[in-house]
């Protein structure tokens, strides 16, 4: 007997008993995104390479280590998208998103990177992003993180911290980055294989090490806060002060720096100490420059995030929230030849009278014992029984499969009415 096939490592199916608490978390954000005025795009899932080495940058470990990567038939380097920024970007220029517009844009969909799986990790992730292109102020910085913000509250998640940093210019990190070589060049023994090769390709990274061995040395490495480009000071200083007047709480992070060579100016993470290493849940800043970098014909300002969907499934699940329960609100039993036939009549016709119904007709036959084990296993509060009884008098049977209530026959012309009268859980199929 052949072996089955199992799924790639790091690439999880999520099967129905899961869906559930990821469309909660998808309809939430998706509302929030939608009442700030952001419009969904969708993006290619496989992009050229060049993409993504031009802009998150080629001595990243992203590009260097993690990409999944390969050639096509018409010997063209092809890479199943990291994140979804570079993709966005290409989809703006491409399309003349960008000419003279500000645009609010958000997606939504899986990403890949070649890591050790591991709790909140994998290697195939969904991440939902938004993109606000053609703003240069520190305003849409705050608003994008009081959105953030807002997602936390309407999913009730509490025990988050917001941390911020600048990253500055350009110019004022090309100066701030020369500090930093010599400083760890002079500590060079103290440096872990990583950091060492870090050093004179992408410095910046180090201060993103989580080894604790190297902390100290790290906390005492200059601060780019301290070496700021004046009008990057005053854009941080104005963020700090709109995010004060709105009562986010926050904390500054000097060390906090992404792993992504686009960023500038505004970075900030909200982080969570309950999934351990995998803290970070939602991430972002600004990328002034990168519409340029990927072809565009004029500079456009630009600020981001994205966050991690397992990790937001994996908080609700410890933190035990409240998912809404997407079972069935009824459960049809037919028995006998006529009554399968006038059954999808009924159920159809119900479907077309109570659109929010969700009705799961019995289909396979069956004893009405069986029927019934069916119809609570379902999860539906209710079964609507037609058999030859009911048939002849043009009723049906309610048995109610939660609650301690009488069985009841309802008349078939009035039973729309009665299912949109009760109560299912907190929803009303009527409204």
């Amino acid at each position: 007997m052949k072996k089955s096939i199992q799924a790639i490592r790091g690439m999880n199916d999520i099967i129905p008993t899961l869906t559930t608490i990821w469309q909660h978390i998808e309809g939430v954000l998706r509302q929030v995104l939608e009442t700030y005025g952001y419009q969904e795009i969708r993006l290619p899932l496989l992009e050229k390479t060049d993409l993504f080495s031009r802009s998150i940058g080629e001595v990243t470990d992203i590009v260097e280590k993690e990409m999944f990567t390969f050639m096509d038939r018409n010997g063209d380097s092809l890479t199943l998208r990291p994140e979804g920024t570079a993709g966005c970007v290409r989809a703006g220029i491409e399309n003349g998103l960008f000419y003279n517009q500000i645009q609010r844009l958000w997606y939504i969909g899986p990403m890949f990177r070649h890591e050790r799986p591991q709790q909140g990790r994998y290697r195939q992730f969904h991440q939902i992003g938004a993109e606000a292109y053609g703003l240069a102020g520190p305003d849409i910085d705050a608003e994008m993180i009081l959105m953030t913000a807002r997602f936390w509250q309407k999913l009730g998640l509490n025990d988050l911290e917001l941390q911020i940093n600048s990253l500055g210019s350009a110019d004022a990190r090309v100066a701030y980055r020369e500090q930093l070589v010599n400083y760890f060049s002079e500590q060079m023994n103290r440096l872990d294989a990583d950091s060492q090769r870090r050093l004179h390709t992408n410095p910046l990274r180090i201060l993103d090490s989580k080894n604790p061995e190297m902390q100290g040395l790290i906390e005492a490495a200059p601060q780019l806060l301290e070496h700021l480009d004046e009008e990057s000071q005053e854009h941080f200083v104005a963020l700090k002060q709109l995010l004060d007047q709105t009562n986010i709480t926050y904390r500054v992070n000097p060390r906090l720096v992404r792993g992504l060579d686009y960023y500038n100016r505004t970075v900030f993470e909200w982080v969570t100490q309950q999934l351990g290493a995998q803290g970070t849940v939602c991430a972002g800043g600004r990328y002034d420059t990168l519409v340029e970098q990927l072809g565009g014909k004029r500079p456009t300002p630009a600020m981001g995030f994205a966050m991690g969907i397992e990790r937001l499934v994996l908080l609700l699940s410890q933190n035990e929230l409240p998912i809404p329960n997407n079972a069935p609100h009824a459960y049809l039993i037919m028995m006998g030849n006529e009554a399968v036939q006038q059954g999808f009549r009924l159920a159809e016709s119900l479907r077309d009278t109570l659109p929010q119904l969700r009705l799961l007709t019995h289909c396979g036959g069956g004893s009405l014992k069986n029927q019934f084990k069916r119809a609570d296993k379902s999860g539906a509060k209710i079964a609507i029984v037609l058999g030859e009884n009911e048939i002849a008098s043009r009723q049906v049977t309610l048995k109610y499969l939660r609650d301690n209530q009488a069985q009841t026959l309802i008349a078939q012309s009035e039973l729309a009415n009665y299912l949109k009268s009760l109560e299912f859980g907190n929803e009303v199929i009527g409204n």
